[in-house]
């Protein structure tokens, strides 16, 4: 046998061996024999380079190597799905598709799993790509991650289309996550909130070397495609499991309202004791030819809805009430429990929201205390067991200086928070504009985590916005936990970061009330930052959708020399403090003054396409049909409310074709 030969025949073994340990739980052969053969292979690849395959069983392990995630149009739409809370709303579900179908139909019951939604693309029954849900148009391509993932396969088994679609859940198990926790608090690092955030987040790292040793799993639930095997989304699966796919063994179809009723109760029960965080069902029209005459509102199909848990509640002692300060200088009230179980894992802190909430529970050190979580996910005190309280301490009182730097605390008129007005010099709140300026939705330099952020601002090398623009690679190289790559990593995305358009920098800046849509209606009514840096209270609320009191944060904000001086350092600097003239050369007035709804799926543009057109010409997004709506524009399977409401008040509905030449 070949050396070639060998690596194709010890791929086909590993990757049969895989499937039995992580999907079917069923290992034929030990870690070691495992760990044995996947050296051998490794070995044989390193010395044939020429037989790279990134669907080897070698590639689980990850890389080191980092990348930017690129953002992918979605073929289909990941749409949400709406939200129940009662058996007696589950009906109203069930009838709805009954008088719609009027016919037999029947309702495949599934978990509803509490992960990160992923998307996998297949062809030739291999593994080609893996897109995150982000905002259901358009998601990241997370694929070197996914790879890392046991549960999802490289290579399928058996007869399977020549290309099609599975979606599922990413998902952290209960004990990963509780031993990641663990690890990262005894580093001092900041812990994860949930399974769904530890997911997510490990989803997104840059080096997948580390999502590999997260150990992610992943359960499959909807298969998409143009010659799917069967009509019936349950048998689908049933054929996805085959191919080589993880699927609950949970699911069921259902041919009743009393047998959906049924596996309700019995999964409310079952999920307590599931390896996983669950905060549901799902329930879904089996029939793919029924759900496409049932087709989709706005936001979710028609044929499937989500059935939310009760929240489960405990009782535990309150031991102690800490504070924690934010960016915006908000002081939370964090309560410390003794720990107590609760919807599969460990409690130990709830939040207490602010002063108001305190009082109105009136808690007392020592008190027994009630304890949900919001949505599964959140904990929250929502009571206090008066029969408990026997020897209790002093009474919880909100504190009147900040937690980190004394300075007293103000209380702004018709908001339940407390401030820290001290923005210069308070810790928390100088880490925390830092982090919310490289963030995602701001500057984007993805290198600089949280962890970073406290490095460099503990040794001095940063203490603000301004300072990253310093930083050279010698500075970073010697830090903790930080090599030469990583460094140049950094100092490349802080370079990169230099393109970022004018409204994202104006919203990264964290002036008070400014969102990022407000910093987009900002930058393209004043075009430049010294115009709204002078812009008056009228100028500023003569602007759509800014009122005065995002007006008055505005130019609170500039009234600070501090704050004038930072923009002339970032300006030095050479970030973006004008629109783009590209941009001013595509705008045009063809839609001033009128007031747009999107609503539909539509084929040539995505909905954020579209909302971007409307704002270059002029034209203002709303979110709801009214009275001041201009016109619709209208996509295949709109919403039936809006539909309805726009005939009541007779506005007009405007085709994606009749949109595109209007702007022609």
């Amino acid at each position: 046998m070949t050396s070639e030969e060998r690596i194709l025949e010890l791929r086909s073994i590993l990757h049969t061996h895989n499937y039995n340990y992580y999907v079917l739980n069923a290992p034929q052969i030990t870690d070691m024999e495992f760990d044995t053969l996947l050296r051998e292979l490794q070995d044989l690849e390193a010395s044939h380079p020429h037989m790279y395959d990134p669907t080897s069983p070698t590639q689980r392990v990850g890389s080191d190597i980092t990348k930017d995630f690129k953002q992918v149009q979605h073929k289909y739409p990941m749409l949400s799905l709406g939200n129940t809370y009662s058996k007696s709303e589950v009906a109203d579900f069930y009838d709805r598709v009954k008088r719609a179908l009027n016919e037999d139909f029947e309702i495949c019951c599934e978990l509803k799993f509490d992960g990160t939604s992923i998307s996998l693309t297949y062809a030739d029954g291999k593994l080609v790509q893996a897109v995150t849900r982000g905002d259901g148009e358009k998601g990241d391509d997370v694929t070197a991650n996914v790879r890392t993932i046991r549960t999802v396969p490289l290579l399928l088994s058996g007869s399977y289309p020549h290309e099609f679609e599975i979606r599922g859940e990413v998902l952290m198990p209960w004990a990963v996550f509780e031993q990641l926790n663990e690890e990262r608090e005894k580093q001092g690092e900041p812990l994860f909130a949930n399974p769904r955030n530890a997911a997510a987040g490990t989803l997104k790292l840059q080096d997948s070397a580390v999502v590999a040793r997260r150990r992610l799993d992943a359960y499959l639930y909807y298969m998409l495609g143009e010659s799917l095997p069967t009509d019936g989304h349950y048998e689908n699966l049933m054929y996805a499991q085959q191919w080589g796919f993880k699927v609950s063994d949970t699911m069921r179809k259902c041919a009743t309202l009393e047998q959906i009723y049924n596996f309700i109760d019995e999964m409310d029960v079952k999920r307590k004791e599931l390896p996983f965080a669950t905060d549901g069902i799902v329930l879904k029209v089996n029939s793919l030819r029924q759900q496409r005459h049932l087709g989709y509102t706005a936001k979710s199909p028609r044929w499937a809805i989500a059935y939310k848990f009760k929240a489960e509640r405990a009782v535990t002692r309150l031991c102690e009430v800490t504070y924690q300060v934010g960016r915006t200088g908000v002081v939370t009230p964090v309560a410390n429990l003794d720990p107590v179980q609760l919807s599969g894992t460990v409690v130990r802190r709830a939040s207490l929201h602010n002063a108001d909430i305190i009082d109105n529970l009136d808690l007392h050190i020592g008190d027994m205390v009630y304890v949900e979580k919001g949505g599964e996910i959140i904990p929250k005190i929502t009571g206090v067991d008066m029969d408990m309280r026997l020897l209790i301490g002093d009474k919880v009182r909100f504190v009147d200086k900040c937690p980190e730097c004394g300075t007293p605390l103000i209380r702004i008129d018709g908001e339940a928070a407390h401030y820290c007005p001290n923005e210069r010099e308070c810790p928390p709140q100088l880490k925390g504009r830092i982090e919310h300026y490289v963030s995602r939705d701001a500057m984007n330099i993805d290198s600089i985590g949280p962890e970073t952020i406290e490095t460099l601002f503990a040794l001095g090398l940063v203490k603000d916005i301004a300072d990253l623009y310093t930083l050279d690679s010698s500075d970073l190289m010697f830090l903790p936990r930080m090599g030469a790559k990583s460094a140049d990593n950094i100092i490349a995305g802080i370079r990169s970061s230099l393109n970022v358009p004018f409204e994202r920098l104006l919203f990264a800046l964290g002036i008070r009330f400014v969102g990022a849509t407000v910093a987009k209606r900002l930058a393209r009514s004043f075009r430049n930052i010294d115009a709204i840096m002078d812009a008056t209270l009228e100028q500023l609320t003569a602007v759509d959708d800014i009122g005065e009191r995002i007006a008055t944060g505005v130019i609170k904000f500039f009234a600070d020399e501090n704050n004038r001086i930072l923009v002339e350092r970032l300006r030095k600097a050479g970030l973006k403090f004008e629109v783009d003239e590209e941009f001013v050369k595509e705008s045009s007035d063809i839609l001033k003054g009128k007031s747009i709804v999107i609503s539909g799926v539509f084929s040539r543009h995505s909905r954020d396409e579209y909302k971007e057109m409307i704002e270059k010409n002029g034209g203002k997004n709303v979110g709801s049909v009214s009275k001041s709506t201009t016109f619709i524009l209208a996509g295949d399977n709109m919403g039936p409310s809006k539909l309805e409401k726009a005939r009541k008040l007779g506005i007009q509905l405007v085709s994606e074709d009749e949109f595109l030449a209007m702007l022609e």
